[in-house]
């Protein structure tokens, strides 16, 4: 099976497609999605502004999006190279000092005849297991200055594997993997308006108090040219600002205003664009922010139907079915688009309100002109 992915050209500011076919393709064919359902991107990077220099100025950010495998292989290699270094070092001093050589005079460190035992005390300084066979003496101030610069090393690289290890464990992405959305959205009458409908919960048992749902919706678009534009445009979302103990319904009016608006059951299926939603938190544990987002193509939305209920009151809990979560059922929903069903639906007197006021407002200013007009006529006749 194929890969597809969108590789975007920062250098010439252009974007390619890769993969079989393009935003042009036939009916039956799988559509490259902007955005994946874990709220990845299928898009990399071609010829880059700075290549390595980005990952080289911020080698801590970079050290700790690797991978684990990745990361502990850097670190025992930093701990293995920085141990064959100062053992080199200890090698040379013992070398230049004679110490290899003239085993009756006072050595620069005590017992270091070889590269071998140059190596296990270096072994022994760094990791500070302690001095026994193999000491530093007095003779040598060049192997003291050595041994006073590895001490300082062992510290830093103690406190970069020390500081990446917490912030790799502690990353946000791990968190948002426990704060999940619906697979899929529904479009259902709500208070007589159409809604477009998904779910969000907390998996976890310390839930978040409070958090920010946002919705975007995301439309690439191919010109005849071959030059690919891709057009962002923000939802209105009632209840942004949600109390995430159990789960919850995020609600988009189909409005005038709204993109799908003039969207029906039928044209919804020959739509292109990614539905993107996520919601940023603040951990109540760590305090770090965290983002979970993910999004929905046209064939993720179902019309006319509703999410199955999965809270029930107890006596002295709410109890929460997530075997539920995804469930949805048929509804009775007018299966037109919202514009289709605002024009067949009849005016109410809030309407006819709001249209005549248009008329109030301009028949009030041609009566202040009729009267403006006649004080004119009657000055100018006593004149």
């Amino acid at each position: 099976m194929d890969q597809q992915q969108c590789i975007i050209d920062t250098h010439h500011i252009t974007t390619h497609t890769m993969g079989r076919g393009d935003l042009g393709r036939g009916e039956g064919e799988k559509k490259l999605r902007y955005m994946l359902k874990d709220g990845s991107c299928p898009v990399v990077f071609h010829q880059s502004p700075g290549q390595w220099s980005f990952f080289l100025a911020d080698i801590f950010t970079t050290l700790v999006e690797l991978r684990w495998r990745v990361m502990l292989l850097i670190f025992c290699l930093s701990y293995i190279l920085s141990w064959l270094f100062f053992s080199v070092l200890y090698f040379l001093i013992a070398y230049v000092h004679k110490d290899l050589e003239d085993h009756d005079t006072a050595p620069c460190v005590a017992n270091v005849r070889s590269f071998t035992s140059a190596f296990l005390y270096s072994m022994s300084t760094q990791t500070t297991i302690g001095y026994g066979f193999r000491v530093m003496t007095e003779n040598c101030m060049v192997a003291i200055v050595v041994v006073t610069i590895q001490a300082l090393m062992s510290c830093f690289i103690d406190t970069v594997v020390i500081g990446i290890t917490v912030a790799k464990m502690a990353c946000a992405s791990k968190r948002a993997q426990t704060v999940g959305f619906s697979s899929s959205a529904v479009v259902n009458a709500r208070n007589g308006a159409l809604c477009l409908v998904w779910r969000i919960a907390d998996f976890r048992r310390n839930h978040i108090l409070e958090g920010t749902a946002r919705a975007q919706l995301v439309r690439p678009t191919k010109h005849p040219s071959g030059m690919i534009s891709v057009t962002y445009q923000d939802l209105d979302i009632q209840s942004r600002h949600l109390i995430l103990a159990t789960p919850a319904s995020i609600v988009h009016k189909l409005e005038p205003g709204s993109p799908l608006y003039s969207l029906g059951p039928d044209s919804l299926t020959e739509e292109d664009f990614d539905l993107v939603v996520s919601f940023t938190y603040t951990g109540d544990s760590t305090g770090i922010l965290h983002q979970t987002r993910t999004s929905y193509t046209p064939a993720d939305i179902r019309w006319g139907q509703r999410f199955q209920d999965m809270v029930q009151v107890g006596r002295r809990h709410y109890k929460v079915d997530y075997a539920l979560f995804h469930q949805t059922t048929w509804v009775q929903t007018p299966m037109v688009s919202a514009q289709e069903g605002d024009r067949g639906r009849p005016p109410t007197t809030e309407s006819i309100v709001q249209s005549q006021q248009p008329f109030v407002r301009s028949s009030r200013k041609f009566r202040r002109s009729l009267a403006d007009v006649s004080e004119e006529v009657v000055q100018e006749a006593w004149l």
